[in-house]
Formats: structure tokens, sequence, C-alpha cells
């Protein structure tokens, strides 16, 4: 089991406070049978250079690094990012090295407001320019803001990844509160095949690990053959 978005690094992001919270975070995910995490802190460029995240982001890789080798049971890690938009992204500088470790695939998160076109220019730009992957995160989220719908629309025509959180697969009151995250997410589900999920986990409480609780959530409502489709395109996607 793949869990693909997550801040389980220790102390860079809103995620894990420190390596003793990753460790328990990590056994959470052992214990639920994931065998392979994708490690995504926040990255924002109006508030640190590229240049500067890494460095924070690969210390708190190395810390973990650290806990693996002494547990070398617990799943393994692969580092990313999850950006956050920002205008002109489709043209900026070092972007490539944002994506997900040793890949071109790049976790964009986008702005909980109404999209513009500028949104759907610059992801055709780092797609069809830049040669890069993208996959949206916690696409779900996002619906209820688009009065318009162009933008949402021109975007789910592209050939891109649509990632959904766990906790709204599951519809377990999830910290923004809204019934409609799951209702969509249930409509992404069986509308389209390039859907990939992850817990979006922050700590031990209200962001807990809990893919195996959303992958048995799929299995009840759209089957085992749904369930056994995104595994599939996961392991396609990521390798």
């Amino acid at each position: 089991m793949i869990d693909f978005h997550t801040h389980i690094l220790p102390g860079i992001d809103d995620g894990s406070r420190d390596i003793d919270m990753t460790e328990k975070m990590l056994h959470m995910e052992q214990t639920m049978g994931v065998s392979h995490i994708y490690a995504t802190p926040h990255f924002y460029a109006h508030r640190r250079s590229i240049e500067s995240f890494l460095e924070r982001r690969n210390r708190a890789f190395e810390k973990t690094k650290e806990l693996l080798v002494k547990e070398p049971d617990l799943p393994r890690i692969t580092a990313g990012a999850e950006v956050y938009y920002f205008s002109g992204i489709g043209r900026a500088k070092q972007l490539e090295d944002l994506c997900i470790e040793g890949t071109d695939i790049l976790l964009l998160e986008l702005p909980f407001a109404q999209w513009h076109s500028d949104i759907s220019k610059d992801i055709s730009e780092l797609m069809d320019r830049r040669g890069l992957h993208i996959i949206l995160a916690h696409l779900e989220r996002y619906e209820h803001f688009q009065k318009s719908r162009h933008v949402w629309d021109c975007l789910l025509d592209m050939p891109l990844t649509i990632q959904l959180n766990c906790e709204d697969i599951i519809d377990a009151g999830s910290i923004f509160r809204r019934n409609h995250m799951h209702k969509t997410s249930m409509e992404l589900l069986s509308r389209y095949d390039n859907v990939i999920i992850g817990s979006d986990c922050h700590n031990l409480t209200d962001r807990k690990p809990n893919l195996a609780d959303a992958r048995a959530a799929i299995e009840k409502r759209c089957g085992a053959e749904r369930l056994a489709q995104i595994d599939k395109y996961t392991e396609e996607l990521l390798g």
C-alpha cells in the first residue's frame, strides 16, 4: 500500500512537530499495511526560496532516514513537496527540484477560491513545455469554490492526476466540516480513472494516517475492482 500525500517529516511545516511524532506516525502507517510513503511538505513561494526549502526538507529527511536505519521494517519514504500555486509558476526556475524524488511528478495545491484562466494556462505550460506530470492535491476540496466551472472542467480534461484525501472519502468529519467534499470525492472516484489517494496526515489525532479506512470505504462503496484499478494506476504512475 502506498500513502502518496503526507506531512510526516519532522519540524518542517504544520505536520509532524518532531522526530518522536514522526516515529509514531510511521508506526501507525506500518500497522495499516502501508509499505511506501511519499513525504510532501508544504512549499510556499511567497515564504521562502526553493533552495531554503530544500535545505530544510533535506535536514528533516536525514533525521527520518536515521530512524529508518534503526527500524528497517518501517515504510519506505520518498521525498517530494506539496507546491502551492503561484502566478507564473509555469515559468518558475528550479521547479523541477520540487518534483517527487526521481520523477517528473509535481504535487500541486490550488487556491481555495474561484479559479481563473491563468491557472489552466500555467498548468498547461508546466505539462506541455516543462514536461511535468501534475497531480492536483485533494481536488475535492476546491469544487465548492467554483461558481464558474470553466477552469475546473478545463483541468479535468487535461492528462493529469487527481489526488483525493482519505478523510473526505471516509467522511469522518473532516476539518472543513463540509459534507459536499465527501460527495465530490465519490463522484470523482466513479467518473475518473486517473485517481490516487493519500492520507494528507499531519499528526496523531485529527489528521492522523488513515489510508486503510479509506481503502475499506472505497471497496465497500465502489467495489474491490475499483480499488484494484486505483492501486494499478498508482503503481504505474509512481513506478
